[in-house]
């Protein structure tokens, strides 16, 4: 992953937020600053690692409604919540919809630097499994019908010699179709082949 992560916050007080930015480019992050969770969604679109720092309690849409809405994205950086004032059932409901950390306010600085950093970690992960997926996609496509029937028989578990027998085709042809679907997923061993065609993200060979 090569790029910079970005730490989007969310609050309606600009002290708050300038002590953040602050703090975010202190660890060597990128800070982009939204005083409304309606400002949020209009405007950010993730293209890379990050994190959501988010204010609770905003005027019109709060920070909670923001993380329910957001449950449901393709793409959701992890997300920090801060308050001024805590509320037990407010926290668990938050952090059932993804909340990652939940903060109370005046913020120490040291457990925010931690949450974050974290979080970057986390959504730096999230973003390596989504490319690696659509690379899988790709390879995916470049498998002929043939190709596809085998790969299918592979995943219900037969071997070559019943897969040529079901075909009508030789073991050797059988071989040589799953050479050249391994050499294309780019995959060595009948586990991995078996890991990336049974991936739910991938499309269907029916």
């Amino acid at each position: 992953m090569t790029k910079p992560a970005t730490v989007y916050i969310v609050d309606d007080d600009e002290s708050v937020f300038k002590l953040i930015v602050k703090l975010v480019e202190s660890i060597g992050l990128k800070a982009e600053t939204y005083t409304s969770a309606e400002e949020f969604l209009d405007k950010c679109q993730p293209d890379g690692p990050g994190c959501l720092v988010l204010d609770v309690w905003m005027p019109e849409m709060s920070g909670a409604a923001l993380l329910a809405h957001m449950a449901e994205a393709a793409i959701r950086p992890p997300t920090i919540v801060i308050t001024a004032h805590a509320d037990v059932r407010l926290a668990v409901e938050m952090m059932r919809n993804g909340a990652l950390n939940f903060l109370e306010k005046p913020i120490r600085m040291h457990e925010l630097s931690e949450s974050i950093q974290e979080a970057i970690r986390l959504d730096r992960e999230n973003w390596r499994r989504r490319e690696e997926q659509e690379r899988a996609k790709s390879r995916f496509c470049q498998l002929t019908s043939p190709e596809r029937q085998v790969l299918d028989l592979l995943v219900a578990g037969k071997t070559n010699k019943m897969i040529a027998r079901y075909l009508g085709i030789s073991t050797r042809t059988v071989e040589n179709r799953r050479a050249r679907i391994m050499k294309k997923l780019n995959v060595q061993s009948r586990t991995e082949l078996l890991e990336v065609a049974r991936s739910d993200d991938l499309p269907s060979t029916a």
